[in-house]
């Protein structure tokens, strides 16, 4: 059995084109190799998608993160704005980076960190850009199929 990494999954959030609202889902279904049911990088519908590259079928952010945001920045920033898959709770993400772990039964491995980009200072208005550098969550590939949901645990292999 994995050793728990103290980690969970806060909220799940998809959309099913890039720039749209992202919905958030009680769980999601996570296809190897293509990412999560319904949601644009699968579909290949995500802003990006014409730049294919590893590291998009499914990604985290820190709820930590984002409560930093508010107390040191003044930016309020939900889980959705972020425009990440998955948010978490006790769980450094960055640690993960090159690393096989699990998500409740789906086994990911960490592939690169995420960097903040200007696409998302224009979908949200807000300036994000610095505050996110070296803590904008993790881009991870899907090694195994099944469903991921909020209360999940993260653990490593």
């Amino acid at each position: 059995m994995p050793a728990a990494l103290d980690g969970q999954v806060v909220s799940l959030h998809i959309t099913s084109a890039g720039s749209q609202e992202m919905s958030s889902p009680d769980s999601v279904t996570a296809v190897p190799g293509k990412g999560l049911e319904g949601d644009r990088y699968l579909l290949g519908t995500g802003f990006y998608s014409e730049k294919p590259d590893t590291g998009r079928e499914i990604t985290l952010i820190e709820e930590e993160t984002l409560a930093a945001l508010g107390t040191e920045q003044g930016i309020e920033f939900d889980g959705a704005e972020t425009r990440r898959n998955v948010v978490t709770r006790g769980v450094a993400l960055n640690g993960l980076a090159g690393r096989e772990f699990m998500v409740g039964g789906v086994r990911l491995k960490g592939v690169r960190l995420c960097v903040p980009c200007q696409h998302l200072v224009e979908m949200t208005g807000k300036a994000v850009l610095k505050p996110l550098l070296e803590r904008g969550g993790l881009r991870a590939d899907i090694l195994s199929a099944g469903t991921i949901r909020v209360g999940d645990k993260v653990t490593s292999v």
